[in-house]
């Protein structure tokens, strides 16, 4: 199923998980994936690999996902460091798959690997998907900017072109103040953007792995969110409770202003995921 259909009868619950690293079993994923199929989200999607590394475990996960928990999958693809031809085999093992979504990115850059040059933009990516196969194609946008945009505006402006070519559908990067992504939302609508947008929700369980997420992804952290880490950040287990509360409030208040859907950054911790979705269920 083309999960940009869902979005025409509902708001949308869907999870974020990767593959372990390659000193891990890939076994491993499953542990998690068995821990979050009981809370039955829409689509879980599957990345490919952090810091421009390649991660050919993606595929197979969202096999699994699909035919043996009966969930819909979606493939991360960055393009930076693929070539058309590797593109092309990616598709085809995705179509063998019956996978239909891929979420198409540009992808970190690595200094430490060399773009194969082929692929600038995710646009031309999306571009060249749409001319390969029938996907749905989904989208990644930033609703602070993208850090390596000169303006928001600027931003938009691309966003816009890679909607035009082809994306259905667009997941957000993180944030943790509401009011960013609401103004966001309206830039997109006065663009002409109408595509469903996802609101990317990440947890807060670790101090320094947020700021660190935070500063890669542009996100602001709110006076209020920055007291939480400084009162908990030695208290594992307070932090985690603490985090998974701001995100249960953040997405309360998402559902109340009509969003298209939540895209829940588990970090493979299905714990975590289980008591956002306790809290909020009812609200989907």
């Amino acid at each position: 199923m083309k999960t940009n259909e869902l979005f025409k009868t509902k708001s949308t619950l869907s999870f974020e998980v990767f593959p372990p690293k390659s000193t891990t079993p890939v076994e491993s994923i499953y542990n998690t994936i068995d821990g979050l199929a009981p809370l039955k989200p829409d689509f879980i999607s599957v990345t490919y690999g952090a810091g421009g590394s390649s991660n050919n475990a993606t595929i197979g996960i969202c096999d699994a996902i699909k035919h043996k928990y009966g969930i819909e999958a979606a493939a991360h693809l960055p393009c930076i460091n693929l070539t058309k031809e590797k593109v092309l085999s990616e598709l085809e093992e995705l179509k063998k798959c019956g996978i239909e979504n891929i979420l198409a990115l540009r992808g970190d850059i690595n200094p430490d690997i060399p773009p194969k040059e082929e692929f600038h933009y995710a646009s031309e990516l999306v571009a060249f998907i749409k001319e390969h196969g029938d996907f749905n194609i989904i989208g990644a946008c930033y609703p602070e900017g993208h850090p390596q945009a000169p303006s928001i505006v600027e931003d938009i402006k691309h966003l816009k072109e890679k909607v035009d070519a082809g994306c259905s559908q667009l997941i957000s990067q993180l944030f943790f103040d509401n009011e960013d992504f609401y103004a966001f939302r309206e830039k997109t609508a006065i663009a002409g953007i109408n595509v469903p947008i996802e609101a990317g929700i990440m947890p807060v369980t670790n101090r320094r792995q947020i700021e660190r997420m935070a500063t890669l992804c542009h996100a602001k952290l709110p006076k209020k969110f920055i007291t939480i880490m400084e009162k908990y950040e030695n208290n594992p287990i307070a932090m985690r409770d603490a985090g998974i509360a701001y995100a249960v409030s953040q997405i309360v208040d998402l559902i109340a202003n009509d969003v298209n859907g939540i895209h829940l950054y588990t970090m493979n911790n299905p714990y975590v995921a289980e008591k956002i979705c306790e809290a909020v269920k009812s609200l989907f």
